[in-house]
């Protein structure tokens, strides 16, 4: 399209052109020429459609109106159509506003194409993929991009952010992907390619369809979700339908394609053929399943039109039929041994109830068809019939067999059952019977009489008669199970009881275990399922139980009792240790070992106490139990044995615990007492002594192991202490858990260890002392012999300086010494130490001070005579 443009001469101002009458006109024609042409243009294209029914084909339509208006509005933009608008505006001309009119039109139609254009190209890849890809895999990755670029479009467009331009593109799209699918899937070849091959076609195309939808769900819930975009309300029937209905479509494809894959040709295999022993009606069969597809292969309509959707379900509905009596029968011939049962039902009447549900389903099937009588005409309907009254007579030959074999073994097992005592009696254990621990009673209700109940029950539902014995069983099933609850609610109460008792509770209790197992004795050996006094029996056996129960609680509230006094002594403390005095003060050695022995003398009153009272604990024991209390009862007899035991564990536990915890005290850096370091001409010794400190601690732990002398030893098979034995006139022996305990290898070791690690700490401390040592000239040499020594000497002034500079130098380096030295639980005063060193060094000064003070008043008398000599010689 081309615009003409005026032949006039238009040299000259606009002005004055536009004045002159001849050029007015002039131009005037030419204006309605134009504004023809382009109206004329702006309608062909806005008539124009898009050639096709793909996305592509909106794409070339808006190219080529982009292509034509951009061509004519390149044109309104040369110099001279400007200059003849600007001189017919000039001359206020009455055709120039038709003509703006129009040029607005049109610049509008080529900005919206342009417009178009440009997004539209963003999809363009997208739907080439779509239109051209190799496969449904290329599809099915390009369905995604594709949606979230048109919600780019959606966002950024200023024409297709509206309905009326976004559902045409998307209606073309989803037009796009039924064809995709309409030309792979070919239902007059689909049969005859590899099933494997034909499935998987299948299932790709079902997944291209629902991927459309789904996709288009999961964008627009991020629309709705980010709060900031116009929402995607599309009209869904347009978008969807027809693909909707093409998924359909393949998933009964697909159905049928499982159907023969999965189903009958897995089953009419080489293996059905070797059971049978019939392989040419196992081909048959065969034929007769390649046959069920004729109808969708021979179609003569359009299988994924909308309109053909009503015969498209007759064929689909006469196909499960034809599947339904084949399926049942290979069902029926599969599970025959061993058939699945519905819950609850047992195995015979279970049994019979399946195969007649089987019966139904393919009978349900045979009279659908005989309300269509054309199809029991054709040859495949008389195949089906046949195939159907073959499996009817295998199922009532089925139901028959089963139904018979169950009321033979009923009528011979059930009476023998019947006859079974309540009780049996199992060992659980490899202990001894007389422990009572390792017999359990269990209820002796045969599984087997439980299942001809419910067998019978069913029987009769399905119409068999059953023998009088199973019926009248059946009809006492209520009475069986409450005799069976009641029976093992009683047991499991008595298994409980016993499970609470230890070997010497179990000793202990033997007479009473005894006379409930006399109790229990019909039960296991009288009684059966027939006997009128099992109710009787049941209220028997929970009276005794009961009576039973009480007595064991009484005995455990005692041992709890008796459990706590000894958990009282193994827990005291045998080494309490004093409280330091005034903040940092520690008791010396001799006050922190005389307060142990006070507080553990009081403790050990408190234990004996308790200890004294656990007899009396036993003694009520006896009472409960032996219906005595002495003491000294031969029924508690292993009972006493079993505490005297427990009683001696707990002291050994009680010294070894203590033990322990005073040497961790030993080895732990926090002093305890306070030893100081003394001067013992010639040595330098503790105070008091590390030979004494180590008896002290040695006497310390043997008072803690005799600690267990307190507690008097039992009399033999009794709970009652033993009296003092005279052995001579002066010499009294007390039985007590010394002599076991003071021999326990345990607490031999820890004993020798705390020993050890005393002896080390005070070896540690004598080295500690040796650097004192070197101070030790202060007191080995005799002062007044060196002074004497030094007198006659007769030494310049300068050597006694350097002499009393010494000692005071050892006197100041002393009171720059430590005074306290702490080493794990010993702390050590070392300021009578330093006291006496400084002394000394003070006595030396004195000395030495004396001495030079004599000789200093000699040499003055001497000078003084010399002095008085020389002047009486000169006066004469």
């Amino acid at each position: 399209i081309k615009l003409e443009m005026p032949t006039i001469n238009l040299d000259g101002e606009v002005t004055v052109l536009a004045t002159v009458p001849e050029v007015i006109e002039a131009l005037e024609s030419c204006a309605m020429t134009w504004q023809k042409l382009i109206s004329t243009a702006l309608e062909e294209q806005l008539k124009k459609v898009p050639q096709g029914n793909g996305p592509l084909a909106e794409v070339d339509l808006w190219r080529e109106r982009n292509n034509t208006l951009s061509a004519l509005t390149e044109q309104t933009k040369l110099p001279d159509v400007q200059k003849v608008l600007e001189i017919l505006q000039e001359a206020e001309s009455e055709h120039i506003g038709d003509l703006q009119i129009v040029l607005s039109d049109l610049r509008k139609c080529h900005m919206e194409a342009l417009d178009n254009v440009k997004f539209l190209s963003t999809l363009e890849r997208h739907l080439k993929n779509l239109t051209y890809g190799t496969g449904f895999n290329v599809v099915l990755d390009t369905i995604p991009s594709l949606m979230n670029a048109l919600r780019m479009v959606w966002i950024i467009s200023r024409h297709y952010n509206k309905d009326e331009r976004m559902v045409p593109l998307m209606e073309r799209i989803a037009w796009e992907i039924s064809a995709r699918v309409y030309k792979v899937v070919d239902l007059h070849t689909l049969f005859k390619e590899d099933r494997a091959a034909a499935k998987k076609k299948i299932a790709e195309a079902k997944s291209t369809l629902e991927q459309w939808k789904k996709c288009y769900f999961a964008v627009r819930a991020e629309i709705e979700a980010s709060g900031r975009e116009q929402h995607w309300e599309f009209d869904r029937k347009r978008l969807f339908e027809k693909t909707d209905y093409m998924t359909s479509v393949c998933q009964d494809l697909y159905d049928i394609l499982q159907v023969i894959i999965e189903e009958f040709y897995n089953i009419f295999g080489p293996e059905l053929k070797t059971v049978t022993g019939d392989p040419k009606r196992i081909d048959d069969l065969l034929r007769a399943v390649k046959g069920l597809t004729s109808p969708v292969e021979e179609l003569t309509f359009d299988p994924f039109s909308i309109k053909s959707a009503h015969d498209w379900k007759l064929i689909m509905e006469e196909f499960k039929e034809e599947v339904s009596v084949e399926n049942v029968k290979q069902i029926f011939v599969q599970n025959l041994k061993d058939p699945p049962l519905y819950k609850n039902h047992p195995p015979v009447a279970g049994a019979i109830y399946w195969s007649r549900a089987l019966f139904y389903r393919i009978k349900r099937t045979i009279i659908r068809f005989q309300e269509v009588e054309e199809l029991l005409a054709s040859e495949r309907g008389k195949e089906v019939k046949q195939i159907y009254l073959q499996v009817a007579k295998r199922m009532k030959e089925y139901e028959d067999q089963k139904y018979n074999q169950w009321r033979d073994g009923t009528e011979q097992t059930l009476p023998l059952l019947l006859k079974n005592t309540l009780l049996t009696v199992i060992t659980v254990t490899e202990e001894p019977v007389t422990t009572k621990k390792g017999v359990c009673f269990i209820v002796n209700f045969s599984p087997m009489l439980h299942e001809i109940i419910v067998e019978t029950k069913y029987m009769e539902q399905l119409g068999f008669p059953v023998p009088e014995i199973a019926r009248y069983v059946a009809l006492q099933e209520d009475k069986y199970l409450r005799y069976t609850n009641g029976l093992k609610n009683m047991l499991d109460r008595y298994h409980r009881l016993m499970g609470t008792l230890n070997e010497a509770e179990t000793k202990l209790l033997d007479d009473h275990i005894q006379e409930l197992w006399r109790v229990f004795k019909s039960g296991h050996r009288r009684l059966n399922w027939n006997s009128l006094g099992i109710g009787d029996f049941i209220v028997r056996c929970t009276q005794a139980i009961r009576k039973f129960e009480s007595l064991v609680h009484q005995i455990h509230n005692n041992s709890e009792d008796i459990s706590n006094k000894l958990l009282f002594i193994e827990s005291t403390n045998l080494f309490k240790f004093p409280l330091s005095k005034n903040g940092d003060e520690l008791p010396k050695a001799k006050e922190f070992f005389e307060y142990l022995k006070c507080e553990r003398a009081k403790d050990v009153a408190h234990m004996v106490r308790k200890y004294t009272a656990i007899s009396q604990l036993l003694i009520k024991v006896e009472g409960r139990v032996a219906n005595t209390n002495s003491g000294k009862s031969p029924k508690l007899t292993s009972y006493y044995a079993y505490w005297e035991n427990r009683i001696y564990q707990v002291l050994t536990q009680l010294i070894v615990k203590n033990l322990q915890a005073f040497n961790a005290a030993i080895l732990a850096n926090v002093p305890l007492f306070q030893t100081e370091a003394i001067l013992s001409v010639p040595e330098i010794i503790l105070q008091p002594n590390a030979s004494e400190i180590d008896k002290m601690t040695v006497q310390c732990i043997r008072d803690c192991v005799e600690v267990t002398k307190h507690f008097v030893r039992w009399m033999h098979g009794t709970c009652i202490e033993c009296p003092p034995q005279h052995i001579k006139e002066d010499e009294v022996i007390t039985f007590s858990f010394y002599s076991d305990v003071s021999q326990n290898p345990l607490i031999i070791e820890q004993a020798i260890l705390i020993t050890q690690n005393v002896h080390k700490l005070l070896a540690s401390l004598s080295k500690y002392l040796n650097q004192w040592k070197r101070y030790h000239l202060l007191w080995k040499l005799d002062k007044d012999i060196v002074m004497e020594r030094l007198a006659a000497e007769k030494p310049a002034c300068i050597t006694f300086d350097e002499e009393l500079q010494f000692y005071m130098k050892v006197a100041q380096e002393v009171t720059q010494q430590p005074l306290i030295k702490d080493e794990q639980f010993i702390r050590l005063q070392l300021a009578p130490l330093a006291y006496t060193v400084q002394e000394n060094a003070r006595g030396w000064m004195i000395s030495l001070g004396k001495l030079l003070n004599e000789s200093a008043r000699e040499e003055l008398f001497s000078l003084q005579e010399e002095i008085q000599v020389g002047v009486f010689s000169s006066c004469c």
